[in-house]
């Protein structure tokens, strides 16, 4: 990857919230084709909106967590799921957040994430 600021911000970030085995491997996996994606990903999601400290990392774990209920992207929704553990959310505050998606996404949407929920928690390693 090239460096630059947010990039290197980003990274350092995406490894704090979402766990540096799980980053190196989605980096190391990258080739010529996806490389360009993965450093889009870092610089402006992570650089830049994630280092931006208006909000609390706690809050936007909580906000990707319904919104990728609402999405259904159940293998984000795990990744981010041990990233707000990673982050300090408790369990508590992932199943009311599930629970509130159960009226505004769905309750088929809800039901799916909280079994992926339950996977990422039981799985879930510092």
């Amino acid at each position: 990857m090239m460096t630059n600021p947010k990039l290197e911000q980003g990274l350092a970030i995406r490894k704090a919230v979402l766990g540096a085995a799980h980053v190196e491997r989605s980096l190391a996996a990258a080739d010529d084709f996806n490389k360009p994606i993965q450093e889009l990903v870092t610089t402006y999601c992570w650089g830049e909106v994630w280092g931006n400290e208006d909000l609390p990392r706690q809050t936007r774990s909580l906000l990707n967590i319904a919104m990728l209920t609402a999405l259904n992207r159940s293998h984000e929704l795990k990744v981010h799921v041990q990233g707000a553990l990673r982050n300090g959310v408790s369990k508590t505050e992932i199943q009311a957040v599930l629970m509130q998606t159960a009226i505004y996404c769905g309750v088929p949407a809800a039901l799916e994430s909280f079994r992926v929920a339950s996977e990422a928690i039981k799985t879930y390693t510092e």
